[in-house]
């Protein structure tokens, strides 16, 4: 098995190091990442300038770009082969709801699906990344089952995984997407020139997190396992689009 791994960290993050290790259990393991942390870049693709691909001394290649941009030169140009399967992670902190709209750790899975490759994301639902071997090890788990047994139909999968340990884990529950309330406000300060500048500021808290959604498996401490799709598409709203534009 052939298994392309990468995320939006950064290739010396250590959720990508300890992933890549367990991968190779299963198969060839092959790293490319990004040369910084990216989170929060979401599906961009460089289109600006070129990109530079180096290989780091731990054999990983490194692009000075989106997790987007190295999963799609990695499959449509760096490597001589077409990967089995693409994970992408481990991400610390966790891609739940709306954030997968932001996610670079979700992104670069989803450039692999929309190259037709099955993919998924693993993050670890936490702030403090205290127990990255349970992430690690249901990454392994699903993946040996993508060989074990494959999907049979493209497929994108978002894990978030309880900053639990292993033992305390209460199983894996296939979720949807919940919502969260709006972001809270930016901040604002002065810089030392006197300029203002502005941080981004948090996410908002969860709103829709009831059973059934990512928030409410993960809080009952279980693994939360999400099918992504890339049609945007609100069919719902297209009678309703074509009524408003006909007046």
């Amino acid at each position: 098995m052939k298994i392309l791994v990468s995320n939006d960290d950064g290739y010396f993050a250590p959720g990508i190091t300890l992933l890549a290790e367990a991968l190779r259990q299963l198969g060839e393991v092959t790293v490319v990442a990004p040369e910084r942390d990216r989170s929060g870049a979401s599906n961009s693709l460089t289109l600006d300038r070129p990109l530079t691909v180096r290989r780091a001394p731990n054999g990983y290649f490194s692009v000075n770009g989106t997790p987007t941009d190295c999963v799609h030169i990695a499959v449509t140009g760096l490597l001589d082969f077409t990967p089995d399967i693409i994970v992408s992670g481990v991400n610390f902190g966790a891609n739940m709801g709306d954030d997968t709209i932001y996610s670079g750790t979700v992104a670069a899975a989803a450039e692999g699906f929309l190259l037709g490759i099955p993919a998924v994301a693993v993050s670890l639902a936490s702030k403090t990344g205290e127990h990255f071997e349970s992430a690690i090890g249901i990454a392994v788990q699903i993946v040996e089952r993508f060989r074990r047994s494959p999907f049979g139909e493209p497929v994108l999968l978002n894990v978030n995984v309880p900053d639990v340990p292993a033992a305390s884990l209460r199983g894996i529950e296939v979720t949807r997407l919940g919502r969260r309330h709006k972001a809270e406000p930016v901040v604002k300060l002065q810089t030392p020139r006197g300029e203002t500048a502005y941080w981004i500021g948090p996410a908002g808290g969860a709103a829709d997190a009831g059973p059934g959604t990512d928030f409410h498996a993960v809080e009952q401490q279980r693994v939360s396992v999400t099918p992504l799709r890339m049609d945007l598409t609100n069919n719902a709203q297209l009678p309703r689009a074509r009524e408003w534009l006909s007046k």
